[in-house]
């Protein structure tokens, strides 16, 4: 069956989103030609009101209304304690099990040669020249990625950037422990595994 031009092309805007496969793109696309005028409507106001409004914090890139987000703007969170994250929807998902009184940091990938996305292509100068503007008091920077192969490539060029004699000072590196199996995904674990992953960081 030869679906509509217009029909197709929003199937083909929605199997663009990231984990969207083509029968949920499909699904999507036809709830949204059957829903009400009204509600379609609202909701393209709604993504562009997003797009509009919503940017990235100048301090650790997450999401945010304003120059600075709600974390960097909150002086009862640690500046010597960043977590470093991969995504926006990582700091999300952290902040849902609570406890953590630090800030955070977010990279905005991971280095992925083969997708030739490289350390100059994500926020690592960005967490240096952060660290460079904190005093002389003890740091702890906890590497938060995913235990993938991206995740674990990320990690170690970051912790040998920050043993590089052109570093600022010495830190305490440490990364989250062993509560997420190898391949798994920060955004879609569960708050008891993100607590325990947490709580068993280790000196990387």
């Amino acid at each position: 069956m030869k679906l509509p031009l217009a029909l197709e092309e929003l199937i083909s805007r929605f199997g663009r989103l990231p984990g969207i496969g083509p029968k949920t793109a499909q699904r999507l696309a036809f709830y949204m030609i059957s829903a009400s005028a009204d509600y379609v409507n609202d909701f393209a106001n709604k993504v562009r009101e997003a797009k509009e409004k919503v940017r990235f914090c100048q301090e650790c890139f997450g999401v945010s209304e304003g120059e600075t987000c709600s974390i960097c703007g909150d002086e009862k969170r640690r500046k010597n304690l960043i977590c470093v994250v991969e995504r926006s929807t990582d700091v999300v998902a952290l902040e849902a099990v609570g406890g953590f009184e630090g800030r955070y940091h977010v990279l905005g990938g991971l280095i992925n040669p083969l997708d030739h996305i490289g350390p100059e292509d994500i926020k690592i100068e960005e967490l240096v020249g952060r660290l460079q503007k904190l005093g002389d008091e003890e740091i702890e920077i906890i590497l938060a990625l995913n235990p993938t192969m991206e995740g674990e490539a990320t990690t170690l060029y970051i912790k040998k950037k920050l043993e590089s004699p052109k570093s600022p000072k010495s830190f305490k590196v440490t990364r989250i422990g062993n509560g997420l199996p190898m391949g798994a995904d920060l955004g879609f674990a569960d708050q008891a595994t993100l607590s325990r992953a947490m709580e068993g960081r280790r000196e990387v």
